[in-house]
């Protein structure tokens, strides 16, 4: 579609089409194609480069489109200037005015409304947000939790038709992340407003967004509901991004492996098509951010026999190559493994990984792991 066209069969709200952004000779986002209803929530998940932020500010007139088409309701924005497209932008570190209280500064979008129905607004924000009475604050006494507040306040304050919001929480420690992402999601859901947002957490992308999308060197991979892309990543690079330990086509959801206690007296039972177990040896241990690190030989036979079973049951072919993390659950508590060299399946070399567990555990013991492959799930290795 032409920059200066319309598409009256367009959905409402958000379409871009082969939208590409270029610096120089990178292509920082590099054909994608994503729609935004009127009324969701979407978020865009990748790590740093990715693509993600150059393609929100692509969106919101920041960045030059260096090839396709950013439009809303039909209509192209390509040519529509910044300050005209009636997108409301929220950036990490909130840019508020430190000269302004924090009434200036949700007010500041405002100019057009007369001035008594500016004040009131400003208090309608605040109280979506959880901070009523905030009004005289200085922007400079506000803690991190709070400033951010009220920049989503001044952003929502003018009901921009789209909302654009860049790692707004990434400044913040990670118990106050979660619960302002849940509070983000219910002031967004509650004013109905359409968001794109961006974050490289995927806790906070799947707890404020209706459906997520994954990027990396600027493709859009994947793009469901949390929900959905959880159960099925559908790529290697989708589920390694996910946390899921992915070995050839197979990738394994985090709590596939748990530790089930030590071999001591213990015969390694054959579990059926759902469960097998395979033994370790302890080589080491250590404490790491509070957390006991164990490092383990795995049997190499018993690990080709379960790489066969693991053929088997997914009815598929798996090559194994190079290092995969792995992921055990204990006590309902996620816990890494980490990386083992597989080879082939047919390798006569012992495995190595490494697990967290109690400080009980001893350079020598024998303990045994329990994998769960209703847990597994296949993806598309190439790419």
């Amino acid at each position: 579609m032409s920059p200066s066209t319309s598409d009256t069969n367009a959905p409402a709200g958000l379409s871009v089409r082969g939208l590409a952004v270029a610096y120089g000779d990178l292509r920082a986002v590099d054909g994608v194609d994503l729609d935004v209803a009127a009324g969701e929530i979407v978020a865009l998940l990748g790590a740093s480069g990715s693509g993600k932020s150059s393609l929100l500010r692509a969106v919101a007139g920041l960045e030059d489109v260096a090839d396709g088409d950013v439009a809303w309701d039909g209509r192209s924005m390509v040519r529509v200037p910044v300050h005209r497209r009636g997108f409301g932008l929220m950036f990490q570190d909130g840019q508020l005015f430190e000269h302004r209280d924090v009434r200036g500064n949700i007010a500041y979008g405002l100019t057009g409304l007369p001035r008594a129905r500016r004040g009131e607004r400003v208090r309608e924000m605040l109280e979506l947000v959880g901070l009523p009475g905030f009004e005289q604050r200085r922007v400079t006494t506000l803690s991190g939790g709070q400033a951010q507040r009220v920049a989503l306040a001044r952003a929502l304050a003018p009901a921009p038709r789209l909302l654009l919001l860049d790692e707004p929480l990434s400044a913040l420690d990670r118990a106050l992340r979660e619960q302002l992402a849940t509070d983000v999601r219910a002031i967004l859901r509650e004013g109905g407003t359409t968001a794109l947002y961006v974050t490289h957490d995927q806790d906070e992308a799947m707890t404020v967004a209706d459906r997520v999308g994954v990027m990396e060197s600027g493709r859009l991979l994947r793009l469901d509901t949390p929900q959905r892309l959880w159960t099925d990543p559908g790529s290697s690079k989708v589920a390694r991004f996910l946390g899921f330990d992915v070995v050839g086509d197979l990738a394994l959801a985090p709590g596939a492996l748990r530790v089930v206690g030590d071999a001591v007296g213990q015969s390694e039972e054959r579990g059926g098509p759902a469960e097998t177990r395979l033994s370790a040896t302890v080589l080491a241990s250590r404490l790491r951010r509070g957390q006991w690190e164990v490092e383990v030989e795995l049997d190499p036979e018993r690990l080709a026999e379960l790489i066969n079973m693991i053929k088997s049951a997914q009815q598929a072919k798996f090559k194994f190559v190079g290092a995969s993390r792995m992921t055990e659950q204990t006590g309902g508590t996620d816990r890494k493994v980490g990386t083992y060299a597989a080879g082939d399946g047919s390798s006569s070399a012992p495995a190595r990984a490494t697990a967290f567990a109690e400080p009980t555990y001893v350079p020598g013991e024998r303990i045994v792991l329990n994998l769960n492959l209703a847990r597994a799930v296949n993806v598309d290795p190439s790419y």
